[in-house]
């Protein structure tokens, strides 16, 4: 076990944005396309590396980040999640979707100030979770692997099932923070906002 708190990065950009009608990681928001916007959110944290985590190549430059691609099948996030964690040389992964464009970089650095050796942090919505803004333990990473290779693939599921391992730690999201955690799926979530 590590003595000291290291993090990886992981931006998840793995989704096919149907209902969005484009790539939802090069929309303009607040001036920046969300795929740079995020990842400058995350370099904030000083991570001693970023992934990408992808089912392709994407059409923009990774800037000094690493492409994970999905092996097919791709089991979404959970793919990218696994294999992030298999090669992450720190002791937490912290991970950032990219549609979610209002997280804020003192709300990160808030969860990563909650992080201990061995557990991470799952912000939890009432009772629903939130793995995809959420910083894992590598400890976690075998049972994401057995995740995998099973037929349940519900991030939902395996984060419930960690918390309760003690591997994540669950935060409950004030209701003044709610917002900071929504993910944008279509245009009209972002009406009056890009």
């Amino acid at each position: 076990m590590q003595s000291t708190r290291t993090c990886t990065a992981l931006l998840l950009v793995g989704g096919q944005s149907r209902r969005m009608g484009k790539d939802k990681a090069t929309i303009v928001f607040e001036g920046e396309p969300l795929w740079q916007r995020q990842i400058e959110l995350l370099r904030g944290l000083r991570p001693q590396g970023i992934f990408v985590s992808a089912r392709t190549e994407p059409s923009w430059s990774l800037q000094n980040a690493e492409l994970i691609l999905d092996e097919p099948p791709s089991r979404g996030p959970l793919s990218g999640l696994t294999k992030a964690l298999e090669r992450m040389q720190t002791s937490h992964l912290v991970v950032l979707a990219v549609d979610m464009p209002f997280m804020t970089g003192e709300q990160m650095q808030f969860l990563w100030s909650l992080a201990t050796t061995g557990r991470g942090v799952l912000p939890m919505i009432g009772s629903r979770a939130e793995p995809l803004a959420a910083i894992y333990p590598r400890e976690a990473g075998s049972d994401f692997f057995a995740a995998l290779a099973g037929d349940d693939f519900s991030l939902q599921n395996l984060s419930r099932d960690l918390v309760e391992d003690g591997k994540l730690r669950a935060l409950q999201v004030s209701p003044d923070d709610e917002e900071l955690y929504r993910s944008v799926n279509e245009a009209r979530d972002l009406e009056g906002r890009a």
